[in-house]
């Protein structure tokens, strides 16, 4: 492949990787990224960029000023998310993670090597006017990190135009990017089904009310709320994930609970998903004599690329990789608190290939090279690619007029 390169980027390649290595070794959770944070502010300060420090708990936030200082009020926002996940790691290799129980399997130690760098050559290289945000973001894996910085004020402080993010994603090939307006993740809620029954004697179930029978079916009539509730030109995942009930074989349990997720496009489908559950609770309860507590909480909304930063980003990566490299950008039915910056400001979040796997290195787990997996590695080689599509974005958005 003929990728356009930035020359100086790419014969970094190996201390990008040998840096992204290092993170990968060291995962830190969401809000306890405390020497992750500690190693980009060192960086950046060592390459004479400014930093603050002071939101989101771990936060680190870069400020790049251009050749005219940030004098033209221009601005650009870069983001790259830096937690782990409570996984225990797989492979063996040498920059296995040294933590037992965290580990990087969702690639955010290569968001963060590709981000710094990006700084780093725009602190030797400062080919625009303006101003680049590099944001980069705490506890992006259900701990609400973008909400906190959005909270704490990032766009009130940090004033800028549009912010863009990306993530690597696996079974795309490496050296492909994407970037496409309208929905590309979806909103996650989450629920749990507390249901109250009787307790009883498991060979006298006359005397009890059964709160496992009636859980199996919740079990069924959830799943048809997708299939015969929902339009089929929409789009919604309703999956239960946690059952737990009873304490011995010979006891009908008093209670049951049954926990799960909802993933949809749209607050409207959110909204019908939880209209059914709730009204499927409410009968069900009255059906068996007992009585249904539904708890749905929305966690995060969907990522929705604006259309001019979505065509922006994807024109300056086919400038990179050529147009067969840039396809369009399928949708994915998971999530991604970017949703929260995406609300706030215009912007686009883009995929990057992480290829299929055969990238890792000697000593990798037995499992698919898939996010949230034991076995999961980033591809180093896409590493280049990553800091030049950054580098290219932000001088052509501040060179193009508004």
């Amino acid at each position: 492949m003929n990728m356009r390169l930035l020359p100086e980027i790419a014969q970094a390649a190996e201390d990008m990787a040998q840096l992204r290595r290092d993170i990968h070794a060291h995962p830190e959770l969401g809000f306890e990224e405390l020497r992750t944070s500690d190693l980009v502010a060192a960086r950046l300060t060592e390459w004479g960029i400014p930093i603050h420090r002071d939101m989101a708990q771990t936060a680190v936030i870069g400020v790049v000023h251009g050749r005219d200082g940030g004098a033209c009020g221009r601005a650009i926002g870069l983001r790259a998310d830096m937690d782990a996940l409570p996984v225990t790691e797989t492979n063996t290799f040498t920059h296995a993670s040294r933590h037992e129980g965290k580990m990087h399997a969702c690639g955010h130690d290569g968001h963060t090597a590709m981000l710094l760098a990006a700084a780093h050559y725009f602190s030797k290289h400062r080919n625009f006017d303006g101003t680049v945000y590099l944001i980069f973001q705490p506890a992006e894996e259900g701990r609400g990190g973008a909400k906190a910085m959005v909270d704490e004020g990032l766009f009130e402080r940090f004033a800028m135009e549009a912010i863009f993010g990306m993530h690597n994603w696996p079974g795309m090939p490496a050296g492909s990017i994407a970037a496409s307006p309208g929905p590309v993740m979806a909103g996650g809620s989450t629920f749990a089904v507390r249901i109250h029954g009787q307790g009883a004697h498991a060979a006298m179930p006359d005397r009890g009310v059964d709160p496992v029978v009636i859980a199996g079916h919740v079990v069924l009539a959830f799943q048809s709320i997708v299939s015969r509730s929902v339009k089929p030109v929409d789009t919604a995942v309703v999956s239960i994930t946690m059952m737990n009930a009873g304490e011995a074989i010979n006891v009908i349990p008093e209670t049951c609970t049954l926990e799960g997720t909802v993933r949809t496009f749209s607050g409207a489908v959110t909204d019908l998903v939880e209209r059914r559950m709730r009204a499927i609770c409410e009968g069900l309860g009255q059906a068996h004599g007992a009585r249904l507590e539904l708890e749905f909480v929305r966690r995060v909304g969907p990522v929705i690329n604006t259309a001019h930063e979505a065509n922006f980003a994807a024109e300056v990566m086919r400038k990179i990789v050529g147009e067969p490299n840039v396809p369009v950008q399928e949708p994915s039915m998971a999530s991604e608190d970017f949703a929260y910056m995406l609300e706030a400001k215009a912007g686009c979040y883009a995929f990057i290939g992480n290829g299929h796997g055969d990238h890792r290195a000697i000593g990798h787990g037995e499992g698919p090279c898939m996010l949230h997996n034991p076995a999961y590695d980033f591809n180093d080689d896409v590493l280049p690619l990553g800091a030049t599509y950054w580098v290219r974005l932000s001088e052509e958005w501040l060179g193009t007029p508004r």
